[in-house]
């Protein structure tokens, strides 16, 4: 007689889940060096061409954080190499960072011994080994703890960063996930009296910001954060203008430069409806459902041009210019200061939707969807 062999019976499989979306839990920012007006910075650098006075003059900033030489006896201002352009950045970027960092867990309950993972933000400077490994020494977070360095993407990346840090905190549930963006952009000028670099000079300022995001557990032992949650993410890359916005070596000069390409802000608000609009669509939204908007703040050509594109309205982006008049272009973090200021104003109640979105070299368009 035979036997026949049974085919083992599979085990049953649980049902995939999809990770829960992460939340805000807290938010810090931190500035470096001294206000400054916009004239007396044109005084400070002795510009007198009324072309340039202009451009700073008629920027919607009224005054920017600046880390600038003391004077000497004189009262002359010894122009900076870029060895100590460098170091600038290296000591701004390390303070700067730091302060965010604790005042984004100290707003959400949140201590340094339970951040699990770290991303760092900066274009202004290169260092390595990198921000992360410089905070996590300085502050004394756990030297097991994640990091992720995202270096040279400009004014965009800290959406580019918010996304690879959701998506940890998503897959991490309970565990803090930190990202922290410091831009001493003080240490990333040039003064040759030229247009070009007049522009970048009138336009950004020093200053750091940090955001802690957990994902709950769905056990319900855990005290879920009362921030947003971060749903999505969308971005588009404007190929065509992939040179309007960059940071390169001017060997006139010995030294990185920044360039922006005066028909920037007419590119980024030529390309935004299509990237909000897909972002929008994935979850089954229109422009009018969003009740708020953090958009970076740019310039004041860039924001007008992004609001009447999108069909905003001044109130939408009260934050935005708010946080430019006050500090200038700070680079990749100003969109939290944005956040920031949103949050101080009490005004977002459970189920409203927001879009952050951000702009940058590539010339590149980042945008996340979020729900309180």
């Amino acid at each position: 007689m035979t036997t026949e062999l049974q085919e083992p019976t599979p085990a049953a499989v649980p049902p995939l889940t999809a990770p829960a979306a992460p939340r805000i839990a807290g938010v810090g920012t931190a500035v470096a060096g001294d206000p400054y007006s916009q004239r007396e910075l044109l005084d400070m650098l002795e510009i007198s061409d009324p072309k340039i006075r202009s451009v700073f003059l008629n920027s919607a900033i009224d005054r920017r954080f600046l880390s600038v030489p003391p004077p000497d006896a004189d009262g002359v201002r010894a122009p900076e190499v870029q060895g100590e352009l460098l170091a600038k950045h290296k000591r701004l970027a390390v303070d700067m960072g730091s302060r965010a960092v604790q005042e984004a867990l100290k707003s959400a309950g949140l201590d340094l011994s339970q951040v699990d993972y770290l991303c760092c933000v900066t274009t202004t400077g290169f260092l390595t080994p990198g921000l992360s490994a410089l905070l996590i020494r300085g502050m004394g977070i756990d030297p097991a703890c994640h990091r992720v360095d995202v270096v040279g993407m400009g004014c965009n990346a800290g959406l580019n960063a918010l996304n690879s840090t959701a998506a940890w905190a998503s897959a991490h549930p309970g565990r803090v996930a930190v990202m922290v963006c410091a831009e001493a952009c003080s240490a990333a000028y040039v003064l040759d009296g030229t247009m070009r670099t007049s522009v970048v000079n009138s336009l950004f300022g020093d200053g750091g910001a940090a955001i802690a995001l957990v994902a709950p557990t769905g056990d319900g032992g855990e005290v879920v954060p009362q921030g947003p949650r971060v749903l999505s993410f969308a971005s588009h890359i404007v190929t065509d203008a992939l040179e309007a916005m960059r940071y390169d070596w001017d060997d006139a000069q010995g030294r990185f430069s920044f360039f922006l390409a005066p028909d920037i802000p007419y590119v980024v608000g030529a390309h935004a409806e299509r990237v909000v609009d897909r972002l929008l669509s994935g979850a089954g939204l229109r422009r009018s459902d969003i009740r708020h908007w953090l958009v970076h703040s740019g310039g004041k050509k860039v924001i007008d041009a992004v609001r009447v594109n999108l069909g905003l309205t001044r109130h939408d982006v009260r934050h935005t210019t708010g946080v430019l008049r006050d500090y200038g272009n700070l680079s990749s973090g100003s969109f939290l200061f944005s956040y920031e200021r949103l949050l101080m104003e009490r005004s977002t109640q459970a189920g409203d939707f927001g879009v952050l979105m951000t702009m940058g070299p590539g010339s590149t368009i980042e945008t996340a969807l979020v729900q309180w």
